[in-house]
């Protein structure tokens, strides 16, 4: 786990240092499975996404209007800056409210049960990427 903490820091460094604003390889090494990231972002007892942000989830009341509609999401960003902006979203926007998924360094008020500890997994990461590039319209 630390590994992976040390590699997606070194990555969001390196891509923020030279002008990108992407993770462009994998977290773990493989691609993410679209169904058990679909699952994860409409769960409101894992990702949380949808309470501020809505997407095709018409199984799904009261989606959150804070943060970008998910429609369209594949098209609009590649898959590396999906990943970053999971990964740590200040990064590319230091103002942004949305949580570092899989950042432990450099945060404030963690409560201390969540001291060290990702809010996601690099799988789980990947499995929202998987489900999120899907979403081309």
């Amino acid at each position: 786990m630390r590994l992976v903490a040390a590699i997606v820091a070194a990555s969001c460094t390196v891509g923020v240092a030279s002008g990108q604003d992407a993770i462009p390889q994998s977290l773990t090494g493989a691609k993410g499975d679209p169904a058990r990231g679909r699952a994860m972002v409409a769960n409101r007892q894992v990702g949380l996404c949808l309470l501020c942000h809505s997407g095709p989830f018409p199984e799904e009341r009261f989606q959150g209007n804070l943060a970008p509609d998910l429609r369209g999401a594949g098209k609009r960003w590649s898959e590396g800056q999906l990943r970053l902006r999971i990964v740590d979203s200040a990064r590319i926007n230091p103002a942004s409210i949305m949580p570092a998924y899989h950042r432990t360094e450099g945060l404030v008020r963690v409560a201390p049960a969540w001291r060290g500890k990702t809010i996601l997994s690099g799988e789980q990461i990947e499995d929202v990427v998987a489900f999120l590039m899907t979403l081309k319209d």
